[in-house]
């Protein structure tokens, strides 16, 4: 360890690798096999890398830069790049791998066997079932569900994939097998029961396909709304949004 900052209270196997400039709050438990990148805090009562059979590796592989909040769980199995951030007790299942820039809000619940893109960002208590894909720039809102099993409870495992760019809004459903498009639009409140395709907006319950998501403008103006990456760019790195501003200049 270098330059480390470990509550004494934590308990660390000697088995685990931290980078350098960890930090490790109060009560946190961090198993065998555990990797954590440079520059990297873990909050009080976390546990990371508990054991489990289904996970396919042993290991645990947390990026640099990363901030993991208090009472969070992370099951070996998975590998996640860099500026991983997490709200407060989050669970995260084996087998997930995710890119650079996951933010993952308060009580999220990733079920595992997963694949993430770059820059995904998920509000609070978003429910993303076992064997979801989701892409590069996605945005799910507070209480999304991704679902997986389409004859509840059965060992059918059916799982959604949602592409580039694409936002879900707050509180909507995905019903299994399904797909959501590059830079689709999933209104509040709305059941997902077709493939939702690329540029198309999704609304009701049942959803419905209501038009292409360039038919919004910015509320107040006659800016389009969408593609989103048009207009918003807080938070993103400075050459990705120069890309953006390429694609469509003002």
């Amino acid at each position: 360890m270098s330059n480390n900052t470990v509550h004494p209270t934590a308990i660390i196997s000697a088995n685990a690798c931290l980078g350098r400039n960890v930090a490790v709050g109060p009560f946190s438990v961090i198993e065998d096999n555990v990797v954590i990148g440079d520059n990297s805090v873990v909050g009080s009562h976390c546990h990371l890398g508990i054991a489990t059979p289904l996970a396919t590796t042993n290991t645990l592989t947390i990026g640099a830069d990363s901030l993991i909040r208090s009472h969070s769980v992370f099951y070996c199995g998975s590998v996640f790049g860099a500026k991983l951030t997490t709200g407060h007790r989050v669970t995260v299942r084996e087998n997930t791998e995710a890119g650079d820039n996951l933010q993952i809000g308060t009580l999220g619940d990733i079920q595992g066997h997963c694949r993430m893109g770059d820059h995904v960002r998920c509000h609070s208590n978003v429910f993303i079932a076992h064997g979801s894909v989701v892409g590069n720039f996605v945005w799910l809102f507070p209480y999304v569900a991704l679902t997986n099993d389409p004859t509840p409870p059965s060992e059918t495992i059916s799982g959604i994939t949602i592409c580039d760019f694409a936002a879900i809004a707050a509180a909507s459903t995905v019903l299994p097998g399904l797909t959501v498009g590059k830079d689709a639009l999933v209104g509040a409140n709305t059941l997902v029961r077709q493939d939702v395709p690329d540029g198309m907006i999704c609304v009701g319950n049942p959803g419905k396909l209501i038009g292409r998501t360039d038919r919004i403008n910015l509320k107040n103006t006659n800016t389009p709304a969408y593609p989103w990456r048009r207009h918003f760019h807080r938070g993103y790195p400075a050459d990705i949004v120069a890309r953006w501003k390429d694609e469509f200049p003002t």
